[in-house]
């Protein structure tokens, strides 16, 4: 049975998707403190789809069933206090795609950490991911992530990210999730050298509601098809208006600078 993307990406082919499993080795965030709560006012809001970790899925899947497409997250390391975020010894899969199903994933995600000393582990788990998800019919997405060392100055070089985007995509994702070059031009060469859809990843909060639907609209531009954004999400002053917002800009292709005018006085300018 071969994988289909449809039940994430929206009939005009983008997709605002909301990540959600940063808890997994931070904890309860804030915005994250009560994942009921995020969920239902993104999901009120407008979001497409929640990416989330099998735990959360399980105790609130109930809330997205039947209204928006679900996201499960099949991998793993340590917590924060062990190891930091892009150097991490080791990676590793932790839930099966059955897993993911019996909570009610309508497709899953895993890792790649190209260039780390968890990119064995990763691309491993990738490849055995991608044929467990074809034989049960289910979307999987990569989330590339290029790790600084001695042979990636720049992780966000958009030479850098086409590589790893490619590399997940030759090893069977459906869909590619990574992070935003910073200029349209540059990241014309991720989306154009990649057969599977492209969907950029938030990162740090910005500055502005401005700033993130701009950053929003210059990847759609470049050939994205849509975000998986979080904390500039979860962690703005009113999580559903910010997603009503950024759902203007991805599905209707309104400017930023209009969208934003939608948000709360109080949001907007957060």
């Amino acid at each position: 049975m071969k994988a289909t993307i449809s039940n994430i990406l929206r009939p005009d082919g983008r997709a605002l998707v909301v990540a959600m499993d940063h808890a997994r080795d931070w904890g309860g965030l804030p915005g994250l403190e009560r994942p009921g709560e995020t969920i239902a006012r993104v999901v009120s809001g407008g979001a497409d789809a929640i990416m989330t970790t099998y735990g959360v899925a399980k105790q609130f899947g109930h809330l997205t069933a039947d209204r928006v497409a679900m996201i499960v997250r099949l991998d793993g390391w340590a917590s924060h206090y062990r190891e930091s975020w892009l150097q991490y010894s080791g990676w590793q899969s932790l839930y099966t795609v059955e897993d993911a199903l019996r909570v009610g994933a309508d497709a899953v995600i895993v890792n790649y950490f190209m260039g780390g000393p968890a990119e064995h582990d990763s691309l491993r788990g990738l490849a055995r991911a991608a044929a467990e998800a074809d034989q049960l019919g289910v979307p999987l997405v990569a989330e590339c992530l290029p790790c600084p060392g001695p042979n990636i100055a720049e992780p966000n070089d958009p030479e850098v990210i086409a590589v790893s985007a490619r590399i997940a995509s030759e090893h069977g994702a459906d869909m590619i999730k990574c992070y935003y070059s910073g200029s349209e031009e540059g990241f014309r060469q991720v989306t154009e050298t990649n057969p599977a859809p492209v969907l950029i990843a938030g990162g740090a909060v910005m500055n502005t509601s401005l700033d993130v639907l701009t950053v929003v609209s210059d990847a759609l531009r470049a050939g994205a098809r849509g975000v998986f954004f979080g904390k500039n999400i979860w962690q703005a002053a009113d999580p559903e208006a910010m997603t009503a917002a950024m759902r203007r800009v991805i599905h209707e292709g309104m400017p930023p600078d209009e969208a934003v005018t939608a948000l709360t006085p109080l949001a907007a300018v957060h």
